[in-house]
């Protein structure tokens, strides 16, 4: 068995300002991915600075929130933060990565090995990766780059190559990041897409949907304890295992066809 590689989206929230110096697209996990990246903040910031109706259409965004737009405009040379710092809401309030660092150092170690985070702006980062403020989602269709989701599929399919080459890939991303890049046959059997299914009674009927809250909550709580319990499996069903014996409680349902990844359902009835 061996270390588990942890897939996670991003989130729409991020802390503001930074202590750092400015973002080095080429200094950030994966290198390979520079061009694309300081093609992306280019273009990012040419329209953060351009009309702002149009902006806010091609980001999605309301006109209440004109504000997200500054971050944009100085990409180049906006201070940084650690990625473990940058992202907040309730996955990462939950995964906790700055309290693992000052409480739990070997974990926060396991982590900068194992977690990758998605984005629409850099492609994939690590914790300790210093990046600036931005407001882009990975399903943003931009005038020039075209559909960020196919862009980095086109990119980030050879550049992950080597860190999918072996071991369990868990996949904690929503649709929007899993847009960006799929596991190849090589890897589908050893990748787990990980979903959290609320259930509740109605009418002393058991019923299951996605609420966000639990969704997020939940995944940031198992990431958190995948790292702390330093868990290692070799198989999907392994993890589910090592997941029970965490307390969660699994559904394992394997590939529907050859070269699929497997899922594994997570079904809570409330968040602690």
């Amino acid at each position: 068995m061996s270390a588990v590689l942890i897939l996670l989206p991003p989130s729409e929230g991020k802390a503001p300002d930074g202590t750092g110096p400015a973002v080095d697209p080429a200094a950030l996990a994966f290198p390979a991915l520079a061009k694309t990246r300081k093609a992306l903040m280019a273009e990012l910031t040419r329209l953060a600075k351009g009309r702002t109706a149009t902006a806010l259409t091609v980001l999605g965004l309301s006109p209440n929130q004109t504000g997200e737009l500054e971050p944009n405009r100085a990409l180049a040379t906006a201070p940084t933060l650690p990625a473990a710092d940058r992202y907040t809401g309730v996955l990462y309030d939950n995964l906790d990565l700055p309290g693992l660092r000052a409480d739990d150092p070997d974990a926060f170690a396991r982590a900068e090995a194992r977690i990758l985070t998605f984005s629409g702006l850099w492609g994939v980062v690590r914790p300790g990766d210093a990046i600036p403020a931005y407001r882009c989602s990975g399903g943003v269709t931009l005038p020039k780059a075209g559909p960020l989701a196919k862009l980095w599929r086109q990119a980030l399919t050879p550049a992950l190559a080597p860190a999918v080459a072996t071991g369990l890939v868990v996949d904690l991303r929503s649709s929007t990041y899993a847009a960006m890049w799929r596991a190849p046959a090589s890897a589908a059997e050893r990748t787990a897409t990980v979903r959290v299914l609320h259930e509740r009674m109605v009418d002393g009927v058991a019923k299951r949907s996605v609420v966000s809250h639990f969704n997020k909550a939940t995944k940031g709580r198992l990431a958190r304890e995948l790292l702390v319990g330093d868990v290692t499996a070799g198989t999907p069903k392994e993890l589910a295992e090592a997941l029970q014996d965490l307390g969660f409680r699994t559904e394992t349902t394997a590939p529907a066809k050859p070269g699929t990844a497997w899922t594994i359902d997570v079904v809570v009835d409330s968040v602690v």
